[in-house]
């Protein structure tokens, strides 16, 4: 680190320390929609428990609230972001620029990426990923070459599906549920077709994994998938008034509406608490959250929230995260997590 970036960070770090008793009791959480829900049932029993103020959670999206937890050292700036993803090297190397050096990362459990539908909708749809891919991607084989998608229905993808027009509600991409989305569902579904099949055959290893980037990774813009936001309660009341109409989002919303919706299988696999445990279910990822060490013992509640959330009651299996869908990491990753999280220790440099 150059000497400018040491003396920006100190100075930084000690405008904190003078300032933050002053300015706010409260913690401040940004980023991940997914997350949310989580960290808003810790945020909530840690206020019960000890009266302090609740912290002030906003879902700002991962790429958004990396880019808000990135921009200093202060009380202007939040303590915390949570991720649907780990941070990506060119947001580390934000943070390092604007003197946040020293953080530490939770890996807090797992997840499924759900595609659900009302229960008013009467077909028990299963999806392979190719299929969700020739539904949603912006260009696909057609006649023996890339062009962009023609499908309008269910049925033009395959005579066996419904014939009702495709319509998806997913998150935007400044989403990392639209990251991971992306590249464990549009990415392996893309790779599974013929034609891209051919291209891979065609291509050394580096090349392909660029012809898969540049040509797997968008979404349609045509009508049949539709950005909805970072706020997934409204995709839940999307789908209640469109019966016909999927929604993609984190699998604890689809739990916690499990009377109102019903998952679609990918591979004749359902998305469940025991299927994203075992790994069975194609569409799962890790959640996350980034913690500013220079914040602590200054900022007034931090690390007791911090201590809440890694606590037996809230995230081991059986705790009120996991009632809520979260699927819980091993005894031996969570001691380490939980090891890296009360110790302050820093995280590695992301490849």
């Amino acid at each position: 680190m150059s000497s400018f970036k040491l003396s920006a960070s100190v100075l930084a770090i000690a405008a904190l320390s003078a300032s933050a008793a002053a300015a706010r009791d409260e913690v401040r959480i940004v980023g991940s929609s997914t997350v949310f829900p989580y960290a808003q049932a810790v945020s909530e029993q840690f206020a019960n428990m000890t009266g302090a103020p609740s912290p002030i959670i906003e879902s700002t999206g991962t790429g958004g609230g990396m880019q808000i937890f990135c921009g200093g050292v202060g009380e202007s700036f939040p303590d915390i972001t949570n991720a649907s993803r780990a941070m990506k090297k060119s947001e580390y190397d934000l943070c390092v620029k604007n003197g946040v050096t020293d953080i530490s990362e939770a890996l807090i459990g797992f997840d499924g990426l759900s595609i659900a539908v009302s229960r008013d909708n009467t077909v028990d749809l299963d999806l392979t990923l190719e299929q969700v891919y020739l539904a949603l991607g912006a260009q696909v084989p057609v006649d023996g070459k890339w062009a962009d998608n023609p499908y309008k229905k269910w049925s033009d993808i395959d005579p066996k599906l419904p014939a009702t027009d495709i319509l998806a509600y997913g998150p935007p991409p400044t989403s990392g549920t639209r990251d991971a989305f992306v590249e464990l569902a549009m990415h392996v579904g893309c790779e599974g077709l013929d034609f891209v099949k051919a291209e891979k055959a065609k291509l050394d290893k580096k090349d392909y994994g660029n012809w898969v980037k540049e040509n797997c990774s968008r979404m349609r813009t045509d009508g049949p998938f539709v950005e909805a936001g970072e706020n997934d309660n409204l995709i839940v009341q999307r789908l209640e008034a469109d019966p016909n109409a999927v929604g993609i989002f984190g699998y604890s919303f689809l739990y916690e509406n499990l009377d109102k919706l019903k998952d679609v299988k990918i591979n004749g696999i359902p998305a469940n608490f025991d299927t994203i445990a075992d790994k069975s279910y194609p569409i799962s990822r890790p959640l996350y959250f980034y913690v500013k060490n220079a914040h602590r013992g200054v900022i007034k509640n931090l690390e007791g929230y911090l201590e809440e959330f890694m606590s037996d009651d809230a995230i081991t299996t059986g705790g009120y995260l996991s009632e809520r869908g979260l699927v819980p990491l091993s005894e031996a990753r969570l001691a380490e997590v939980r090891d890296a999280v009360l110790n302050a220790k820093p995280m590695a440099e992301p490849k």
